[in-house]
């Protein structure tokens, strides 16, 4: 049932009720006493209730004006504590964030800011929630999200912060000298790394490019990146991997890369979060420094 009543109307009536005076209320809610006085009678009206005794040195309750200010005036308290949650939100550096992120890439990238920053704002809390599915960042209350590719969120900013590539790489002994495009790849075993599929390819001399799609003698599927690493080290098959992984076990000698002028196109590592005009000061200052953290 809709209310037949001003909330703030009653708001003007617990002032008045708790401070036992139209003067000292008024002050209170930077109202001149006329226009109090006005909106009180209003409420009275619309109730059709008397709430206020009036006389010449005091104002006091009405047995019906003392059970809606008990009740109200609860709600109100209630009310003014909200406000100055938020307020202390938008102002303090405090509270709890929400963040979610790729497993590997967001430990590879992000591990060390994060402590980093916990360490410089100490009544500030990380919620980290690593997957390599694309969780509900809406429904999941998420404040932050890294992503990697190209996401396009309504309502969301996208922010890149890094940019990398994935390449074809095999164990160092895995004979490879038949292969001289991604077509001839179906020839080989392979090892899939969810979500990277299909294989998308551009070759750098030439500018062709070329999707391959793995189907046949693949060895091995899973959705952790590390633990793809770790297969084509063991010379399981022919995995695609992203380069910050692959080059410095290329550079050790542990693995080869395989077609080394084919290779993904740009990828970007991205920071996706809401308008920053109307967000919590710890999120503001979490973005601000991941920020600067990759620039």
């Amino acid at each position: 049932m809709k209310a037949n009543f001003s909330l703030d109307d009653l708001r003007c009536f617990c002032a008045v009720a708790k401070l036992a005076s139209f003067k000292d209320a008024a002050i209170s809610l930077d109202m001149p006493l006329s226009t109090l006085s006005r909106r009180i009678k209003q409420l009275e009206s619309d109730l059709q209730l008397r709430l206020l005794n009036r006389d010449a040195h005091r104002v006091t309750l009405t047995h019906t004006g003392e059970q809606y200010f008990l009740r109200s005036s609860a709600l109100f308290d209630e009310l003014d504590d909200i406000d100055h949650d938020l307020h202390k939100d938008k102002h303090q550096a405090k509270g709890k964030i929400r963040v979610t992120a790729p497993i590997y890439s967001g430990t590879q990238f992000l591990r060390p800011i994060f402590y980093d920053f916990l360490q410089e704002n100490p009544e500030i809390q990380l919620d980290l929630r690593f997957s390599n599915k694309l969780i509900d960042i809406e429904e999941q209350g998420i404040d932050v999200a890294f992503r990697m590719g190209n996401p396009a969120l309504e309502n969301w900013i996208v922010r890149p912060l890094k940019y990398t590539h994935n390449i074809l790489c095999a164990d160092a002994n895995y004979i490879a000298d038949d292969i001289t495009h991604p077509e001839q790849l179906s020839n080989h075993a392979t090892i899939i790394s969810y979500p990277l599929i299909p294989w998308r390819l551009q070759n750098q001399e030439t500018n062709e490019e070329f999707d391959y799609h793995p189907n046949k003698s693949v060895r091995l599927e899973v959705d952790e990146i590390q633990m793809v690493t770790h297969a084509v080290k063991a010379g399981l098959g022919i995995s695609y991997l992203p380069d910050y992984l692959a080059l410095p076990l290329i550079e050790s000698g542990d693995i080869k890369r395989i077609l080394p002028q084919w290779q993904s196109k740009d990828r970007a590592f991205s920071m996706l979060y809401r308008d920053r005009n109307n967000m919590p000061l710890r999120v503001r200052l979490f973005i601000e420094y991941v920020l600067h953290n990759f620039h």
